[in-house]
Order: C-alpha cells, then structure tokens, then sequence
C-alpha cells in the first residue's frame, strides 16, 4: 500500500539493465589507486549508470559535493532525515541522490530545499524541489560524486520504508571520485518548485503536477521562440 502511494506521487527509480559489454567496462574501473582519485570517464553510457553498477556491488557508497578538492572527510554535526541532530559524514547507496548535492550549489539556496531517495520494500523513489527564490537563482554548477567503502558507513534508520541515508562517525578518505554536471542528473528535468512555508505532505502530494505544468511551460515558450 506505501510503495502504490509512493509510487503515484514520486518518481520511481530508473530500472536498469546493464548488458554484458557495459559490465566489462566498467570492471576496468579501479579503484584502488590513491594517487589519482579522479576517474578518467570514457564510457558511451550515462555516468549513474557506471555508479549504479559500482551499488549493486554493494561495496560502496556515495556523497555528492561542489567541492572537488576533498581528500578526506570529517564528521560535523548536521541533521539526519527525522531532525535529529548527529555528527557524522553522510552518504548514501543511491548515486543519482548523490548526483544531485554533487550538482545543486548549495550557496544559491534562498530558504529550503526538499528532496529525498526512499526505499520502501524492494522499490526506490525519489522526490526533488526547490522553492521559487533558489529555482530562479541559477542554482546548478558542476561538482564531484565521492566513493567511499561502504563497511565504514552505517545506515541511519531501519524498516520497511526509510531514507538511503547512511553515516560515518570518524574521518573517512573517499577511494574514487566522478566529475558530473547538470546533465548527469538523471531528474534534472522533474525537480518541482514549491512554497517555503508548505507542508512536506503538500509538496509530495503536487510534486507531479507542478513538475508536468513547468515542463509545458517550457515547451510552449520554446514553440513561441522558434
């Protein structure tokens, strides 16, 4: 009944098959060399696909950031999905939720930002909004999604639905990292606009809509520009 609910108001994961030659590639991916972080991205396949293969491993996890220049991260206090303070390095098994806090530059921001990757049973589903103020601001730049190893990490919550949200209570060193821009993210066309003071329920329940009404407004003044 959750994920049906789920379902009809957010977006459903990307469900991805990776043929046989798409895997080869991507096992030519290591990531064990210290002195170079950075991977050199060749590939004729979308970025969160190759991130999507290195989750299913179920070795890794991901943080998103503008900033690509971190060689180790530190634990600071920050809140978790529920409000609770902790202090922590976060990530998640998710690389399109890591994508976008890896493309969304943070001091942009005029008032909130909402957005989540919830897992309910066996199904995902995303949600990302932002409100007038910050959607207008140019709030898009270029940015880094780190890996890390994924026994340093512990999940925040537990049940049958929950946030992929996962925290680190020391200092941890990334073993990758990928350059990505807007166009990596997979949902950079379905990220709502909503009103600061609203409900989260509210923008849950209209996130669709006003996801469908941007998209036909840009198309009509695209039409009316050609």
């Amino acid at each position: 009944m959750i994920s049906l609910l789920l379902s009809i108001l957010l977006n459903p994961s990307p469900k991805i098959i990776f043929s046989q030659d798409e895997i080869e590639l991507y096992k030519g991916v290591l990531l064990t060399n210290k002195e170079e972080l950075l991977i050199k991205y060749d590939f004729p396949y979308p970025k969160y696909r190759f991130l999507q293969y290195l989750s299913v491993q179920g070795q890794y996890v991901f943080h998103g950031s503008n900033n690509r220049n971190i060689d180790q991260f530190e634990p600071h206090e920050q809140t978790l999905y529920n409000g609770q303070l902790t202090k922590a390095v976060f990530a998640s098994t998710d690389p399109i939720w890591a994508i976008f806090f890896a493309v969304f530059n943070r001091s942009r921001l005029i008032g909130s930002f909402r957005n989540g990757s919830i897992i309910a049973g066996k199904n995902r589903y995303h949600y990302f909004s932002l409100n007038d103020s910050t959607m207008n601001n140019k709030p898009w730049t270029e940015g880094v999604v780190y890996i890390f190893p994924r026994y340093k990490f512990n999940k925040s919550s537990q049940g049958k639905v929950h946030f992929d949200e996962w925290i680190c209570d020391e200092p941890v060193t990334p073993v990758g990292k990928l350059a990505v821009n807007l166009s990596d993210f997979y949902y950079k066309n379905k990220v709502a606009t909503h009103r600061d003071k609203e409900s989260l329920l509210k923008t849950w329940l209209f996130y669709k809509a006003r996801i469908l009404f941007a998209n036909s407004k840009k198309a009509s003044e695209k039409e009316s520009k050609s």
